[in-house]
């Protein structure tokens, strides 16, 4: 092969490339760049503020989280007075008798006797209403305090009036960003051998092409603290890997412990795998891999768990301080419609498992011949429809080392919430996956499956799929539908 100079090439030269490929190379690592990366940040940011539109313009009817904020800068555990809706508060009654004692709890309300009264601690007694000589209530925010604690420096200048919206969109957009240093960071491990362009599809098909999308537009407790969540399921997932930083991932697990219980602590599962492995605990003896402790594997245990255990003591004691244990953090008190389901079945049980997962793969949106032409159970939608393009999680092309400890932080971080008393209502789309959305990107980033024409459509038409979600959601109601099809009753 002859080179312009006429003398010959060595027979292992590459051809040159093209200008195409080094300019597609050249962007590709813009991307990685604080340039790049700001405008990947505004374009998210962009997305999810359109879609917000008129929910801009004030904070949401469920800002729970501005008032915990609230309460806590004027020296309260509690709400002030009223709350400004019944939905989702925690109600502790306080009942003052004729025998001078003040009983805290729950007077009537769980499907027994309406005068059973159940006190924070201790076995419940009836209270006969000529005992009473006055009752009250104190309320409470039910949900974990993090993404309070992160709104805490704007709610004291702007007090109830704070927007939870717009904090909820600006915080999603940096997720996205996060999520595409996450990928990299694989690339560079070479645990993925995905180019800069992969991930960035990647990267959209999460932040536009899934339930993540809705859940960044509308502000609300539910919402904000699962967009709160991921970022501390990208921050530990990064640092679990090789168990390399041990003590910020277990600090993440514990700052997702203080937005999302209980599910994003059984994240650590992936964690424990990566310490086993690198520390090279399970031996092969007689054929048979058994488990020996060593102390690099001890040590990375104590790193991981001393700042786990900093915040769970903090989340332990502010509970406790409001509701006399250390678990409880508030939902047993929930002035709701399903109290009676949660005190027959708890929080937790097998019953729920079949409708959520329902609700997680195969539940389907009504297709109609008049207007609205769809219509979508207020339970959600399958995540098959929402993000088809998960279906290539199970149809890798190499089986990664990380493959099983992903599958097994998945199932494990999964379980709760395919366990719990409530399906995510009220949803348009399986808003509980984000508690493990990030470990199946991660699982399709390593199958290393080529991105496919086919795989690129998929990502193409989620887009407007959860766009429409996005803007739809608790907004225009005709597109919603409330009978349920589960066994146990409605919702």
């Amino acid at each position: 092969m002859s080179v312009p100079d006429g003398t010959m090439a060595p027979p292992h030269a590459a051809p040159p490339a093209s200008v195409g490929a080094s300019s597609s190379r050249s962007a590709g690592a813009w991307l990685e760049t604080w340039k790049g990366l700001a405008l990947l940040y505004v374009l998210f940011a962009g997305a999810y503020l359109g879609a917000s539109g008129g929910r801009l313009r004030q904070h949401s009817a469920y800002n729970h989280y501005v008032y915990l904020a609230e309460g806590w800068l004027a020296g309260r555990l509690s709400l002030g007075g009223p709350p400004p809706n019944e939905n989702d508060w925690a109600k502790v009654d306080v009942l003052t008798l004729r025998d001078g004692r003040i009983l805290r709890g729950s007077y009537g309300g769980r499907g027994g006797p309406a005068d059973r009264f159940y006190p924070l601690r201790g076995r419940h007694e009836t209270v006969a209403a000529d005992e009473i000589v006055s009752r009250s209530s104190i309320r409470y925010v039910s949900f974990p305090p993090l993404p309070a604690l992160l709104m805490l420096p704007l709610v004291a200048i702007w007090r109830l009036n704070f927007n939870d919206v717009l904090f909820t969109a600006l915080w999603a957009a940096a997720n996205p960003v996060l999520l595409f240093l996450l990928l990299r960071f694989l690339s560079r491990r070479d645990l993925s051998r995905r180019s800069r362009v992969d991930d960035l599809w990647l990267t959209i098909m999460f932040g536009l092409g899934s339930v993540y999308y809705y859940c960044s537009v509308v502000g609300e407790v539910w919402f904000t603290a699962h967009v709160v969540a991921v970022t501390t399921v990208i921050g530990f997932a990064w640092a679990a890997l090789d168990a390399e930083r041990p003590v910020l991932a277990g600090l993440f697990v514990g700052l997702g412990l203080a937005t999302r219980p209980p599910g994003l602590g059984f994240m650590s599962v992936l964690f424990l795998w990566e310490a086993a492995r690198i520390t090279g605990v399970l031996v092969v003896c007689d054929g048979k891999r058994r488990f020996r402790p060593n102390r690099a594997f001890v040590r990375k245990l104590f790193q991981f768990g001393a700042p786990l255990a900093v915040v769970l003591t903090v989340l332990f004691v502010h509970n406790w301080a409001r509701f006399g244990q250390p678990f409880e953090f508030g939902h047993r008190y929930l002035n709701v419609q399903w109290q009676e389901r949660i005190q027959r079945f708890g929080l937790f049980n097998y019953h729920f498992l079949s409708r959520n997962l329902a609700a997680a793969l195969i539940l389907l949106p009504r297709v109609l011949a008049r207007w609205p032409f769809v219509k979508i159970s207020q339970h959600g939608m399958s995540l098959l429809i929402t993000s088809p393009p998960l279906a290539y999680t199970v149809m890798p092309v190499e089986r990664s080392r990380l493959t099983a400890p992903l599958w097994l932080t998945v199932v494990a971080t999964a379980l709760p919430s395919l366990l719990y008393q409530n399906s995510g209502y009220v949803q348009v789309g399986y808003r509980f996956s984000l508690d493990y959305m990030i470990f199946l990107m991660m699982i399709l980033a390593v199958g290393n499956r080529p991105l496919s024409r086919t795989w690129k459509a998929l990502i193409v038409v989620s887009i407007p799929v959860n766009l429409f979600l996005a803007v739809v959601f608790d907004r225009y109601m005709d597109f919603s539908y409330d009978d349920s099809f589960f066994p146990h009753g409605f919702n």
